[in-house]
């Protein structure tokens, strides 16, 4: 089966956030929300994680309606529970309640077994002198790049 890598990212995470730690967590999909992810048609720009009742869920993460649906086609921005075993979801409660961290979603991508997994990241909100350093040092980088060319 030669299948195109499915691997979204959210970009705007790592430029709003520092991320500390990296899980990978499995989602708990309807049939026709896992064929529109295999055709790339998700987004998780906005996107954020929250527990609800000792489950993690990931809230407005847009997975569009199967073309080929019937009337069994998915809501596109419910609350999806996200899979993880009981220590992770422990440690990301009780870290995630510190002051000024967040659990965000960093990428979504089809496993090699063909699962849909979720990259969350537990993350600290940048400031605002942090940003501009960070767009300093992408500009910086880009400019190496091309010096490296010639």
């Amino acid at each position: 089966m030669t299948e195109d890598k499915i691997y979204i990212k959210n970009k705007k995470a790592y430029f709003e956030y520092t991320i500390l730690d990296k899980y990978v967590a499995g989602i708990k999909l309807l049939g026709t929300e896992i064929k529109s992810i295999r055709e790339g048609k998700a987004n998780i720009n906005d996107a954020f994680c929250t527990f609800i009742n000792n489950q993690l869920f990931v809230r407005n993460l847009h997975i569009s309606e199967y073309s080929y649906g019937s009337f069994y086609n998915h809501e596109a921005k419910r609350d999806r529970v996200l899979l993880l075993n009981k220590k992770e979801l422990k440690k990301l409660l009780t870290r995630g309640e510190e002051k000024g961290l967040t659990i965000v979603p960093l990428a979504l991508f089809i496993s090699e077994r063909g699962f849909a997994k979720l990259e969350i990241g537990l993350a600290q909100g940048k400031k605002t002198f942090d940003k501009r350093e960070t767009l300093k040092e992408r500009d910086t980088k880009i400019e190496m790049d091309r010096v490296m060319k010639r």
